[in-house]
C-alpha cells in the first residue's frame, strides 16, 4: 500500500520522479503522493475531480463530476449515491490545473447548448486533443443517460460524439490511436468505436456513431476506468469483485487479477511500465503492485 486515508482516491497520474497525483473526490482536490509516502495538496478543484491526465504543455485536466453526497461509516466518509431526498450536487465540468500554481480554471461547463452532468474519465489523443464520458446524475429514482464528447484543450470546441449511453465510465485509446473504449459500468460492457479522424468516428447511414460492443461479461462485476497495455489489451477497474480485469483488443477474457476491495483505475509507471498503482476509491487507499506486461506510454505524460 501506498497511501491510506485519502477521501474516494481515483484517476492516478504516475511521474517519473516516482510520485503520484490523485482525485480525491469527496475531498474537492488534486493531492501528490511523493516516494516518501508524504503527500501535499496541489489544486483545490471543489466539486468532485474523477478523472485525470496530462495533457499540452504539461497542464491536468480533470474530469469534475460536480461531487457526491456523502455520509461516515464506521468512521471513514463515503460516497452517498442517489440523493437520498436531498437536493442533488450541482452539475460537473472539465477543469485544466496548473501543476505549478495550483490554479484551476473552468474549461467547459456544456457542450453546445446542454449542461454537463456529471463528467467522469478522459483521454488525450496524439494530436492534443481530448475524449471524455459524461456519466450524468444518478438518483434514488431516476438517472441521466450519459454521453461521450470530445474537446479541444485550448477551450475553443466541445461536440457531443455519442448519447444514449448507461453509465459511460473510463475512457482509453489504443496503441495506435484508432480505436476508441469506452466502459459501460451498469451494463458491464466495453464498446469501442473506430477513430477516423481527430474528434471523429465512423457513423452509420443514420449518422449515429457506429458503437460495438467489444465485451460483454455479465456476472457480479461492473467496470470503472481503464488504461491500455503496450500490446493493446485493455485493463479495467472492476467493481463488486474487486480486480483489474485484462481484456484483449479483440474483446476476449486474458485474465482477472483480484484486489481485497473494488478498483476504480490505475495508472502505469516506472522505467519499464510494468508498475501499477491502482485506486480503491471505497477504501480510501492508492496501492501499488507488479504487473506482468507493460503498460501504454499515454500522450502528452
Amino acid at each position: 500500500m501506498v497511501a491510506d486515508g485519502l477521501e474516494a482516491p481515483e484517476g492516478p497520474i504516475a511521474f517519473d520522479d516516482g510520485s503520484v497525483l490523485v482525485c480525491e473526490i469527496l475531498g474537492g482536490r488534486l493531492t501528490k503522493i511523493l516516494p516518501d509516502g508524504s503527500r501535499r495538496v496541489v489544486a483545490q478543484t471543489g466539486g468532485g475531480p474523477n478523472g485525470a491526465a496530462i495533457g499540452p504543455g504539461g497542464a491536468c485536466f480533470v474530469a469534475n463530476n460536480g461531487g457526491y453526497l456523502s455520509k461516515m461509516v464506521n468512521g471513514k466518509r463515503v460516497m452517498q449515491f442517489g440523493e437520498g431526498g436531498a437536493p442533488p450536487p450541482p452539475n460537473g465540468s472539465i477543469q485544466r490545473v496548473d501543476l505549478a500554481s495550483g490554479a484551476v480554471t473552468t474549461l467547459y461547463d456544456r457542450v453546445g447548448e446542454q449542461q454537463l452532468r456529471a463528467p467522469n474519465d478522459l483521454v488525450f489523443d496524439a494530436d492534443g486533443g481530448f475524449w471524455f464520458t459524461d456519466m450524468g446524475k444518478i438518483g434514488q429514482r431516476s438517472m441521466d443517460l450519459g454521453s461521450l464528447c470530445w474537446a479541444r484543450a485550448d477551450g475553443s470546441e466541445c461536440r457531443e460524439i455519442d448519447r444514449g449511453l448507461i453509465t459511460p465510465n473510463g475512457v482509453a485509446l489504443s496503441p495506435d490511436g484508432r480505436t476508441l473504449y469506452v466502459a459501460l459500468t451498469d451494463t458491464r460492457q466495453v464498446l469501442a468505436y473506430t477513430i477516423t479522424q481527430p474528434g471523429t468516428v465512423t457513423t452509420l447511414p443514420n449518422g449515429r456513431p457506429a458503437r460495438r460492443i467489444l465485451a460483454s461479461l455479465g456476472g457480479d462485476i461492473e467496470f470503472d476506468s481503464m488504461k491500455v497495455e503496450a500490446c493493446g489489451n485493455i485493463v479495467v477497474g472492476t467493481l463488486q469483485q474487486g480486480a483489474l480485469t485484462v481484456l484483449s483488443p479483440d474483446g476476449d477474457f486474458v485474465e482477472r487479477v483480484p484486489f481485497p476491495g473494488w478498483v476504480t483505475n490505475l495508472a502505469f509507471a516506472g522505467p519499464d511500465r510494468r508498475t501499477v498503482y491502482a485506486t480503491m476509491t471505497p477504501a480510501g487507499k492508492l496501492v501499488r503492485l507488479r504487473w506482468p506486461r507493460p503498460g501504454l506510454k499515454l500522450a502528452w505524460s
